[in-house]
This record gives C-alpha cells, sequence and structure tokens, in this order.
C-alpha cells in the first residue's frame, strides 16, 4: 500500500519504520523535521497524504488531530482511509470521523497500547473503532505494527477503550506501589513479596510485568532509573481522559478520579519526565516528607 504517516515521534517514528520494513511505500511527516529509516520524507502533512490509501496519525491529543485532520482530509483521494493511533478524547475521534465520512473517506480510530517497546517491536495492541470494512482495511497494517487488533464498535469506540484500559492500569500501578511501600515498613522482602503477588489473587500486570521494583521480576523501567516506558505525564494524560468521559457519560468513577490527582501531584512534584511506575519512591519520599 501507499501509506502516509503524520506524526514520527517516539511512537509514530519506529511504526512507520516497521510499515516501511515491511514492504509498504511509506512517506512521513513530523513538525520536527525527524526522519525515519525506509520512510520518504514530506514537506507537510497534506503531502504526505496525498495519494495514499491509508493515512496514519500519531499525534499528542485532540486538538493537534483535529486540526491535522482539518489539513489533510481535503489532500486525501477519494476511498482513502484515515486511521488515527493517538489517544485523544472520544469527541474528537468522533468529529474526525465525521469529517472524514463526509469527503468520502473512511476512518478507524485506532490508539495503541504497548509503549515504545511495543512500537518499536511491532507488539502493540491496536483498540478500534470504526466502521467494520475500514477495520478490515488497516488490519494488515495493525499486524505489521502490532501482535493483536481489536475492533471495538463505532467511531469513538477504539477511544473509550483505551481510557478504560489505562484507567485500570493507572489505578492498578499505584495499589502495587502502596503494597510494595507497606510490605518494605513491615520488614517484608521485596522478591518474595513478588514471589507471592505475582503468583496469587494480587497478580497484576503492574506486578508481573512491570513491577515498579528494581531487581525484581522481568527488567522494566525501574531498572533503568525509571526512564520511560510509559511516562508520567502520559498515564496523567490518559487518566484526565477518563474523568472527562467519565463526567460526560454520568459515570462514577471515584477510583480513577483518586488515580488522577495522585498522578497530577506526582507529575507536579517531579514525575515529569520518568515512568509511571517511578511513584512507587515518590511515595516513599512523600512519607518521608521529602
Amino acid at each position: 500500500m501507499k501509506i502516509g504517516f503524520i506524526g514520527l515521534g517516539n511512537m509514530g517514528g519506529p511504526m512507520a519504520k516497521n510499515l516501511a520494513a515491511a514492504g509498504h511505500d511509506v512517506t512521513g511527516f513530523d513538525v520536527a523535521g525527524v526522519t525515519v529509516e525506509g520512510v520518504a520524507q514530506a514537506a507537510s502533512a497534506p503531502d504526505a497524504a496525498q495519494g495514499a490509501d491509508i493515512v496514519v496519525t500519531m499525534l499528542p491529543d485532540g486538538p493537534i488531530l483535529r486540526r491535522v485532520a482539518a489539513e489533510v482530509i481535503p489532500a486525501m483521494q477519494a476511498g482513502a482511509v484515515l486511521v488515527d493511533c493517538s489517544t485523544v478524547d472520544v469527541e474528537s475521534a468522533r468529529a474526525v470521523a465525521e469529517q472524514a465520512q463526509a469527503a468520502g473517506l473512511g476512518f478507524v480510530d485506532a490508539p495503541v497500547s504497548g509503549g515504545i517497546g511495543g512500537a518499536q517491536a511491532g507488539t502493540l495492541t491496536f483498540m478500534a473503532g470504526g466502521a467494520e470494512r475500514d477495520f478490515a482495511t488497516a488490519l494488515p497494517l495493525f499486524e505489521i505494527m502490532g501482535q493483536k487488533a481489536v475492533h471495538c464498535g463505532g467511531a469513538g469506540s477504539g477511544q473509550a477503550a483505551k481510557i478504560c484500559n489505562n484507567m485500570i492500569l493507572g489505578i492498578s500501578m499505584l495499589g502495587v506501589c502502596e503494597a510494595f511501600g507497606l510490605a518494605q515498613k513491615l520488614g517484608l522482602d521485596a522478591q518474595k513479596m513478588f514471589d507471592v503477588v505475582s503468583t496469587s489473587s494480587g497478580s497484576c500486570w503492574s506486578i508481573n510485568t512491570y513491577c515498579p521494583v528494581p531487581g525484581v521480576g522481568p527488567k522494566t523501567p525501574a531498572d533503568n532509573d525509571y526512564k520511560p516506558g510509559f511516562a508520567a505525564e502520559l498515564m496523567l494524560k490518559d487518566l484526565n481522559l477518563s474523568q472527562a468521559a467519565a463526567g460526560a457519560a454520568d459515570a462514577d468513577t471515584p477510583m480513577g478520579a483518586h488515580a488522577a490527582a495522585l498522578y497530577a501531584a506526582f507529575v507536579e512534584g517531579g514525575g515529569k519526565g520518568r515512568d509511571f511506575s517511578a511513584v512507587l519512591p515518590w511515595l516513599a519520599g512523600r512519607h518521608r516528607g521529602e
């Protein structure tokens, strides 16, 4: 396929590279002028979109997505599909879907899970919303960039699934960090704690795969001085999106609200640029009054 790829940052760059390595004709654009191996460089977002069968966007937030969509949709050929892999608010995803459909284009909102490592390894999970035919068109690309793609429903459903998933992740990571902090205070060895919990009812991804304690379990950002990984400010962004969605849907999410408040305090208190699991040493330091 001929693919336009807009947004070649820490996530988009490796994703575009994997598509090019698989033999697709990929033209990319990034406002920072980033270049990616195997990807032709366009002078603008509309230039990258022109003549493409599929245009993929990986952008920071909803307002930027809306702005880029307004530029690229008029440049896209009829019948092409716009696939947005950003994590944005559900309303922005649905608004862009309506614009694309009005222009005779397909649209899929397909946020991802798996972080920078997953983007590089091509093991992302895609949560997709949109028409079945548009999902089927994009599926071969998802299979290159990731290991799993789930069609969650109509436009905006991918974003809904992503923010619900990451609300669980934020809440569970805080619980894991609090438990390890308590275990330490009670004199329990961190490795013994891991050995018990990882095979017991407290088992979860935040323990088994992404343990926030250095030297315990599989290698994680905790073993690399908490360099992300998944940055704390991105977790805060997703938790804020979940709370905005909860407010709009009149859903009661007290744990999600508390997680958002704690991550806001962490980011403001020096956590920006650190992995979201670095909330563990932050909580310990907060207890000591640091």
